[in-house]
């Protein structure tokens, strides 16, 4: 039975984990009624847009969050350092200790890839340009604290890879303090 949801932004973390779970191609509308709980109607009334539609507010949710709890921390922490403790704490949070997979990460890799380009370009630039920008203040030169920050970033993307192909949470977590560690 369809269940009754208030909200549009009731619906977006139930597609979040729809489209993490089959990628952008490989979510039919059967199992995002399924996924979501919703019929059709209810789906087109949220999403007129169709599937794309779905995508984009997926996304900008994420971008939301990440803003909110990842960048805006490690931009204005008045201590860099605890911003970026903060940072690894809310990614780990986020990911579920990697039992969670980077949905900008799936549609980085996948055939969705082109359509979503500039929003995925945006994500994981932002996300290194902040990091980058509180290792500066920590003391770091520039050209040093972007390319750390992007082997981070990159570091945590693949961390959440590992963990997902051997099906170990420790994976993420032993790389996310390794990374830590990395930094300080």
């Amino acid at each position: 039975m369809a269940r009754v949801i208030a909200e549009r932004e009731d619906v977006i973390p139930m597609l979040a984990e729809v489209f993490r779970t089959h990628g952008f191609e490989g979510a039919s509308l059967a199992r995002i009624t399924e996924g979501t709980k919703l019929g059709k109607g209810s789906i087109y009334h949220f999403f007129p847009g169709g599937k794309e539609e779905m995508a984009d507010a997926v996304l900008a949710h994420i971008d939301d969050w990440f803003k909110r709890h990842v960048f805006a921390p490690l931009n204005e922490a008045a201590d860099a350092a605890a911003g970026i403790q903060a940072m690894f704490d809310d990614v780990e949070r986020y990911f579920l200790s990697g039992r969670r997979v980077c949905l900008v990460g799936v549609f980085a890799l996948g055939n969705e890839r082109d359509r979503f380009a500039g929003r995925v370009h945006h994500y994981f630039a932002a996300w290194i340009d902040a990091l980058a920008a509180a290792l500066v203040r920590t003391g770091r030169k520039p050209e040093a604290a972007a390319a750390l920050a992007e082997e981070v970033v990159g570091g945590i993307q693949g961390a959440l890879v590992l963990a997902r192909a051997f099906d170990r949470t420790d994976v993420f977590s032993a790389s996310l303090q390794r990374l830590r560690e990395r930094l300080r």
